[in-house]
């Protein structure tokens, strides 16, 4: 055999080994193939996953949000997903109650923070404080998994290498301190980057999840060609309707918003979406099952400030439970401020009078209403652009009345700029809708 043969065969020999060891690195899961003594584990027989929660199948039809768990219960959904360990003990305590079972979050930096993962004693004293989290709450009877990072990025570079020491180590841990609970972390969509990152270089996470709005629709295709590589087990951990970076802007760069009974209808549409064929599929999280503020303090509240429930909590009732509520929330159709609606990049003169016009499908209406009218400044000013408000911004003027025009006349602020003007409307059953739309002042 001539030297270069022998070179070339070895080369083909070293590649074979290499592809062999590189497909199993990331082809591998930790999930079992027979049933566990652990109180929470998922099971694969074949190309089916099934997460198992004291004994029995546990399929997920969850809620990503804050609290309101009797509510949750009552419309049929088992989970409560959250981002940190923020009133950890009353939550868990509160879905014990409710039957619910709890994702708890433990929020990490940005994989690009630097400052924090090169800083021993930073990232030494996070180590400990999770490492304190765990155990106390490792055999709460409400405790489903934990999920390490919301929309984290895993990177190519070396010079990430710290962040994923510093991820392995608490993976690792969270591992040797409660076994019996899965861990996953929620990235952005299906991006093949961090699915063939994580499964290179952080292979032992027991499940992905995945946050998605407006591409809900690709995630089964997309999983389906990236099988090559990654053939585990996901929940989507937040779905909804689109969020404000997939919405029309005004031409001043305001996210034009639309209406609580248009997302209602578009979260029925995209529960057809959800891939429930899938065998790697363990459930879903709505987003999101509270109030807070996101561009806007209702963009995705499917609660009211004072508790009242949307259309939406009743849409995701008749998805979880296959029954349809006998009450629904009154039925919104479009705001217009002087005969103009959002699309038409409204511009008012400062201090000048004007009148704003809810228009309402007035044969699916309620008895008795109360409407509320709001202005306030838009959300757009922050002191750390990667960082989002998180409390709704001052209101300029208001009225609230039970006034069946559905109009208001009012005065447009003083001060030049943008903002936003809200309705909306409650019912005496519990329910409320929302429309707004965002407007500029321009001074005189």
């Amino acid at each position: 055999m001539s030297k270069l043969l022998r070179i070339l065969l070895a080369l083909f020999t070293g590649l074979t080994i290499v592809s062999v060891v590189f497909l199993f690195i990331i082809r591998r899961d930790g999930t079992a193939t027979t049933m566990q003594p652990k109180k929470v584990f998922i099971l694969r027989n074949g190309k089916k996953f099934t997460l198992y929660r004291n004994g029995h199948p546990f399929f997920i039809k969850g809620a990503a949000g804050t609290g309101h768990l009797a509510r949750l219960s009552q419309a049929g959904g088992n989970t409560l997903r959250t981002w940190d360990t923020t009133h950890l003990q009353q939550i868990l305590d509160d879905a014990a109650a409710n039957n619910i079972a709890v994702i708890a979050g433990l929020s990490l930096p940005f994989s690009f923070t630097h400052s924090f993962y090169d800083n021993t004693s930073l990232v030494t004293a996070q180590f400990n404080a999770y490492r304190d989290v765990i155990r106390k709450y490792r055999s709460h009877p409400a405790l489903l998994m934990w999920s390490l990072g919301n929309e984290v990025d895993f990177p190519y570079s070396y010079h990430f290498r710290r962040f994923y020491k510093v991820y392995n180590e608490l993976l690792d841990m969270i591992h040797q301190e409660d076994p019996d609970h899965p861990v996953s972390t929620a990235i952005i969509n299906v991006d093949r980057r961090n699915i063939l990152n994580i499964k290179m270089k952080v292979p032992d996470l027991d499940l992905i999840t995945l946050n998605t709005f407006g591409k809900l629709s690709q995630i089964d295709r997309t999983l389906s060609e990236l099988t090559w590589c990654w053939n585990g087990p996901f929940l989507i951990s937040e779905w909804g309707t689109n969020g404000p970076w997939e919405a029309e802007y005004t031409v001043w760069g305001a996210p034009i918003e639309t209406t609580s009974t248009n997302k209602a209808q578009q979260y029925l549409e995209r529960s057809a979406m959800l891939p429930v064929n899938s065998p790697r599929f363990l459930g879903a999280c709505c987003f999101f099952w509270g109030q807070k503020q996101e561009s806007t303090h209702t963009w995705y509240s499917l609660f009211s400030e004072d508790g009242k429930a949307s259309e939406t909590v009743n849409v995701l009732q008749q998805i979880w439970t296959g029954t349809t509520p006998t009450h629904h929330a009154p039925s919104v159709k479009y705001m217009l401020l002087n005969g103009k609606g959002a699309q038409n990049n409204i511009l008012l003169q400062s201090d000048g009078s004007y009148t704003a016009e809810l228009l309402m499908d007035e044969s699916q209406q309620p008895d008795s209403t109360t409407v509320s009218w709001e202005i306030l400044a838009e959300d757009w000013v922050r002191k750390d652009p990667s960082e989002l408000n998180l409390n709704k911004p001052a209101t300029i003027n208001a009225q609230r009345s039970a006034d069946a025009t559905n109009k208001w006349l009012f005065r447009a602020p003083k001060q030049e700029g943008p903002y936003r003007i809200f309705v909306t409307v409650f019912d005496n059953k519990g329910y409320f809708s929302t429309a707004n739309t965002p407007f500029y002042v321009v001074e005189k």
